[in-house]
């Protein structure tokens, strides 16, 4: 069993960044993909990053391309999120997944592709 540990979640101002981060325990981590995603009030889970491998190609979401990086440390069982620039449609909660069956890349954005999820950390962007 795999747990994911979310933080970094908090309130920001418009334009402001943030960094999260998502430890993973209670496995050996040399997952095959690690990622994020997303999901605003009344909206439904939405894909945001992931990386496919390690070293491994990164895949985002349009909207956060050029804002938003994610990072994997192996040695440290951890994965980040740096958000840049971020904008009030960034505001939602934010889930760390892992996944150790290999994933097309041209699925990562589909939640049950994914075989771990954290349990999130809140992410508000104000004006």
């Amino acid at each position: 069993q795999v747990q994911l540990l979310e933080s970094g979640g908090g309130l920001v101002q418009v334009g402001g960044s943030l960094r999260l981060s998502c430890v993973a325990s209670g496995r050996s981590i040399y997952s095959y993909a690690m990622g994020w995603f997303r999901q605003a009030p009344g909206k439904p889970r939405e894909f945001v990053a992931a990386m496919l491998g390690n070293p491994g190609d990164t895949y985002y979401l349009d909207s956060v391309k050029g804002r938003f990086a994610i990072s994997w440390d192996t040695a440290k069982n951890t994965v980040y999120l740096q958000m840049n620039s971020l904008k009030q449609e960034d505001t939602a909660v934010y889930y760390c997944v892992a996944a150790w069956t290999k994933i097309h890349h041209t699925l990562v954005q589909e939640p049950p592709r994914w075989d771990y999820w954290g349990l999130g950390t809140q992410v508000t962007v104000s004006s």
